[in-house]
């Protein structure tokens, strides 16, 4: 089932966003700073209700939804998110299956196993690196087995090595029939592993469509306010300078 959101208004936030996702499909939500990409991605959640404007999942008003029914379809993962209490990374993995109230512990291993995350399952999240914290974090989302994943720079606390893990699994999330959204800074991984990208600015949606066509070098240059160009073969393009520095860089899947 779509989620769609339409002619939504968070007054000083965004103006009059409409778009529509689709399962099955990774979407990137990209911008400069303040371009309105998390407060987006918070009225798809039904956590920020728009002044005007609406959130609809196959085709019912999402706020409609009880907030449990909520939660086990949309998964969400905010930006700079903490654990509330000292917990074990494991037993935090496990509180993503409370939308469900039950213990099932096959999802909690498998979203464990996906983040590179078993040998740490006993370690108090005090104890974990960032970067460990962010895999425990989204490890939480997946072992609610969400329709929809809706993450919010999940890839920003990673190393090199692990957001291309992360992007692999959320790929195989997508492959599976989930929908998966998510904001990036990383211009680059957008382009090279988005089925389909949105770009805000000043809180306007100013371009949506595939990689190639919504993170254009002429659009990144307009949004951005920089003079650049791609370089590279679909799925393995960078981004780069005028001077010819690297901008940014990522391989392809």
């Amino acid at each position: 089932m779509s989620l769609s959101v339409q002619h939504a208004t968070v007054k000083g936030r965004i103006a009059d966003v409409s778009a529509t996702f689709q399962p099955g499909h990774i979407t990137a939500i990209c911008g400069p700073n303040g371009a309105g990409k998390s407060t987006l991605l918070s009225v798809l959640t039904g956590l920020l209700a728009p002044g005007t404007g609406r959130v609809t999942l196959g085709g019912a008003p999402l706020l409609s939804l009880p907030p449990v029914e909520r939660a086990k379809r949309i998964g969400y993962l905010p930006q700079n998110g903490e654990a509330a209490w000292d917990v074990s990374a494991g037993n935090l993995v496990a509180l993503g299956r409370m939308p469900h109230r039950d213990a099932a512990a096959a999802p909690v291993e498998a979203a464990l196993e996906a983040l590179d995350l078993g040998a740490l399952k006993n370690r108090p999240m005090s104890q974990l690196s960032g970067g460990e914290k962010a895999r425990a974090l989204l490890a939480r989302v997946l072992a609610g087995e969400p329709d929809w994943i809706l993450a919010d720079e999940p890839l920003a606390a990673l190393d090199l090595a692990h957001q291309l893990a992360l992007i692999g699994h959320l790929r195989r999330e997508a492959n599976a029939g989930t929908g998966v959204v998510i904001v990036l800074h990383d211009l680059a991984m957008a382009m090279n592993h988005a089925d389909r990208v949105l770009v805000l600015n000043d809180g306007e949606l100013v371009a949506e469509g595939g990689p190639m066509e919504a993170l254009s070098s002429a659009n990144v240059n307009t949004v951005w306010g920089v003079t650049t160009q791609w370089i590279g073969t679909q799925g393995a393009m960078a981004l780069v300078s005028g001077s010819g520095s690297n901008h940014a860089r990522t391989p392809g899947r």
